[in-house]
């Protein structure tokens, strides 16, 4: 087999923005990411649908009434 072939695991403390660390498996040295299952909206529950321009309410208004005639 050869020799260095596979890259050393190092386990490390990764940290997130929100202050959050876990103890984890990688091949990198030092790691920290923006967001993880702490802080992210859709698993704290404050998860926000966006409706920009009212592109729901301009569809509605278009084909309000219309049916597909073939």
């Amino acid at each position: 087999m050869k020799k260095n072939l596979h890259p050393t695991v190092h386990q490390i403390t990764a940290a997130c923005a929100c202050g959050q660390s876990y103890n984890i498996s990688t091949i990198l040295e030092n790691t920290s990411f923006d967001i993880c299952s702490n802080c992210h909206p859709f698993f704290t529950g404050q998860q926000k649908f966006l409706d920009r321009a009212g592109r729901i309410e301009k569809f509605q208004r278009r084909f309000d009434g219309k049916q597909a005639t073939k």
